[in-house]
């Protein structure tokens, strides 16, 4: 649950109109250069102890999101603070401290693991790049530590000793999860840590990130496009197209009464299981194809292929506006 102590006044990240462009094209001349709108004027808050789910579209701009977040893309435009500090432009050996209090957890394990090195040692290699409290660590106390991360996310002594490719998917993404935990993070932002495995593994990741967030107090970004897995796992849920958020709130009331069209769409293609006894709502099906980022359409960005859509909606782009129960949402005529 969130932290709704006063520590927790600030949140612990904050985006504020957040913005992340990419140059594509002819390297040979800028004539034929265009810009990528990856993500376009983002604004949220995470606050301390709760998980904020992020869902979307492929191609919608959340890995793109998650990297800004850690710092791995620089940011085109707006800010960025964790903790209360303006992280926006920091360079590299100001982010050097800030680092280990801020984690991600990547989709495919089998690419963020050095294929040629041992488990212990893509383990122990956050803990001896960065000096514990009292110094750089001795070679038996890293040892130690990554005994105990191994235990914590399930793994047995003897794996350690073994190299990535001798690992099941889920077996990899927990040791992905270790490294992560390794210099006790903060928040750790977690980029569709479930989508490459088979659904009985997912279960088992996700009741480990669950345990682990509450035996160590963690917030979480939890990014994902299965919105059955992000409604078990967050607190608050924020929708994202086409680079854009269009709706965030409480996530049992934004499934409840979707405000936005497209949370609306979305929600309605959740599979329901006819044993479950719950109701089924109408299918909404979505005209067309969501637009290029390279050229974005004036106005609401969804507006070519919502079946509400007004010429307001063709020219004037909506803002997030503050609806009862602590939810937002970027339209001109909410539902309900």
């Amino acid at each position: 649950m969130p932290d709704t102590s006063p520590a927790a006044a600030v949140p612990l990240l904050e985006a504020l109109h957040l913005r992340k462009q990419f140059s594509v094209g002819s390297a040979l001349s800028r004539a034929g250069r265009q810009t990528v709108q990856a993500v376009d004027d983002v604004s949220f808050q995470v606050w301390p102890g709760e998980t904020l789910g992020l869902v979307g579209e492929s191609g919608c701009g959340k890995s793109t999101l998650a990297r800004c977040l850690v710092r791995l893309h620089g940011i085109t435009a707006g800010a960025l603070r964790f903790e209360g500090r303006d992280i926006t432009h920091l360079g590299s050996a100001a982010l050097r401290p800030l680092r280990p209090r801020l984690q991600m957890v990547f989709q495919d394990p089998s690419t963020s693991l050095n294929p040629r090195r041992r488990v212990g040692d893509l383990i122990a290699e956050p803990l001896r790049v960065h000096p514990g409290p009292q110094g750089s660590r001795s070679a038996g106390e890293v040892q130690a530590r990554v005994r105990e991360l191994a235990e914590l996310v399930g793994l047995r002594p003897e794996q350690l000793q073994r190299f990535p490719h001798e690992f099941s998917g889920g077996q990899r993404q927990r040791i992905g999860i270790a490294r992560a935990l390794a210099l006790n993070p903060r928040l750790v932002v977690a980029d569709e840590p479930v989508s490459a495995l088979d659904v009985s593994v997912q279960a088992q990741v996700i009741n480990l990130l669950a345990d682990l967030q509450e035996r160590l107090g963690l917030t979480y970004l939890f990014i994902a496009h299965d919105l059955s897995v992000v409604r078990q796992v967050s607190s608050r849920t924020a929708v994202m197209y086409l680079g854009s958020i269009v709706e965030i709130g409480p996530t049992d009331a934004l499934y409840a009464q979707p405000a936005h069209p497209y949370t609306a769409a979305l929600i309605s293609s959740v599979p329901v299981p006819r044993v479950s006894g719950a109701a089924r709502r109408p299918r909404i099906l979505l005209q067309g194809d969501p637009p290029s980022p390279l050229n974005p359409p004036p106005g609401c960005r969804f507006h070519p292929r919502c079946p509400a859509a007004t010429e307001r909606c063709r020219t004037e782009r909506p803002m997030l506006q503050g609806l009862s129960g602590g939810r937002q949402v970027a339209c001109h005529f909410p539902l309900n």
